[in-house]
């Protein structure tokens, strides 16, 4: 039997260190340092090198000859475009979520799907028993088809049994719950979640099988386990959507096969997620008639352009004025409202002012500034902005109007959904008309003023 011996790895960068310390001496960051016990090469140890295959010569990059790789859909059209259009052969994907959002429930739909076409299909479940994954399937009515199952979470017994069945796509639901025989640290701890993963992924690369792997997340809504879990597989996504609303939102933070910031959305029904077709829906408020505080942002989630409805309430201040955002930048806001002040002479530094971005959507994009500003001046003056109005665009601190790109299609969403006006940046003005659109190019936040005025 080898010598066992203890490091101490970062649960944030996965640096190690030879004895526990405060401050972890890769990333800098406090009280990161857990221990792990591992032991030095055994036989068991020394059967996962045989997966890495030959080593390859070394060639020249020209020489090389790419080819496409081929796309197999899920069935689920909306877990397609996050997918970049369908999951890739040899590829590794990482999916995280609260607990209870769907991650287990969208895939357990999507290998029903796939083995229905009659496609090989393997189910690892480390957290429930066949008969609970059987209840969920019943529950949801699948067609389970030819989907294979197992419960099991040690990582040799899992292996040994993709080397033989030889699927197409396997589930590992969760990595946190697999552990190998090399190491003697607990399951989920930093060592066992980066040896399992490596493992997997290189039998991944080797065998061409496509391997899902569902990882939980830290009270801060971060995947947990080393980071190096995101950079050595392929493609990583996330899980948003409150538990209390029936929306979720699939989103992808790494693709290496296709885009990222992609989003897909769905509905939790009582026969599991159903993709939306039309989310922009979701995001805009039916109001019976015309509000102040009001304005529609055409904004953009990877290729898709989604309208999302921007709220602002301002008050009178009792104390010192407040500023809070929901869905959007916090600190962006307190300078939005510096430039409204400096340059449309908008004065709110006695007001409370509260932003929100309807449906729980969040907006990271700065081409979101123009929403914010007439939603803001249109509740600081209670007056409506006009009907079927949409606008997009960045606001510099010089007060100028910045482009925002994939302008078009933008304007191109809008005018499909009904709206009759547009007020968007001077360089996103479309070079031929779009019909049954009215588009109000601007280069100044002045001209913005003036322009819902009329």
């Amino acid at each position: 039997m080898a010598k066992a011996k203890s490091v101490f790895s970062c649960t944030e960068c996965g640096a190690s260190a030879p004895k526990w310390q405060g401050q972890c001496p890769g990333c800098g960051q406090w009280n990161t340092l857990v221990e792990a016990v591992i032991e030095a090469a055994t036989p068991a140890g020394r059967s996962f090198a045989a997966l890495s295959g030959a080593p390859q010569g070394v060639q020249t990059l020209s020489g090389i000859r790419p080819r496409e790789e081929s796309r197999q859909p899920t069935g689920i059209e909306e877990f397609d475009r996050v997918l970049g259009g369908g999951l890739v052969s040899g590829g590794v994907v990482l999916i995280g979520g609260d607990p209870g959002i769907g991650k287990s429930t969208l895939l357990l739909q999507a290998l029903s799907r796939m083995s229905q076409a009659r496609r090989r299909a393997l189910y690892v479940s480390g957290e429930e028993s066949g008969e609970q994954v059987a209840l969920r399937a019943q529950r949801l009515q699948l067609e389970a088809g030819e989907m294979q199952l197992l419960a099991e979470i040690n990582l040799e017994k899992i292996l040994a049994t993709l080397s033989s069945l030889r699927p197409e796509v396997a589930v590992i639901d969760s990595i946190q719950t697999v552990w190998s025989d090399v190491l003697q640290s607990a399951p989920g701890s930093v060592a066992q979640v980066r040896e399992c993963s490596a493992q997997l992924t290189r039998f991944a690369k080797q065998s061409g099988t496509t391997i899902i792997l569902v990882g939980h997340v830290t009270k801060d809504g971060a995947l947990a386990g080393p980071r190096v879990l995101e950079h050595i597989v392929d493609t990583v996504l996330y899980f948003e959507g409150d538990t209390h609303s029936s929306f979720r939102l699939v989103r992808a933070f790494k693709n290496r096969f296709g885009a990222v910031n992609e989003l897909g959305v769905f509905a939790m029904t009582d026969k599991g997620l159903r993709g939306v077709s039309n989310p922009s829906a979701l995001f805009l408020s039916q109001h019976a008639q015309a509000v102040s505080g009001s304005c529609v942002l055409v904004t953009q989630e990877g290729t898709r352009p989604l309208l999302v409805e921007i709220q602002a309430l301002v008050d009178t201040a009792f104390g010192n004025p407040r500023r809070l955002s929901v869905g959007l930048e916090q600190n962006r806001l307190a300078m939005l409202l510096a430039v409204l002040h400096r340059h449309a002479g908008v004065v709110c530094s006695d007001q409370d002012v509260f932003v929100n971005a309807v449906g729980g959507v969040k907006i990271t994009e700065p081409a979101a500034d123009l929403a914010v500003l007439l939603a803001i001046v249109s509740s600081l003056k209670n007056k409506p902005l006009p009907a079927k109005l949409v606008v997009f665009g960045e606001v510099g601190l010089a007060g100028e109007i910045r482009p925002a790109p994939r302008g078009q299609e933008r304007l191109k969403e809008a005018a499909k959904l009904g709206f009759t006006r547009a007020i968007v940046p001077k360089a996103n003005a479309p070079k031929q008309p779009i019909a049954g659109l009215t588009v109000v190019p601007v280069e100044r936040i002045e001209q913005v003023i003036e322009a819902v005025r009329e």
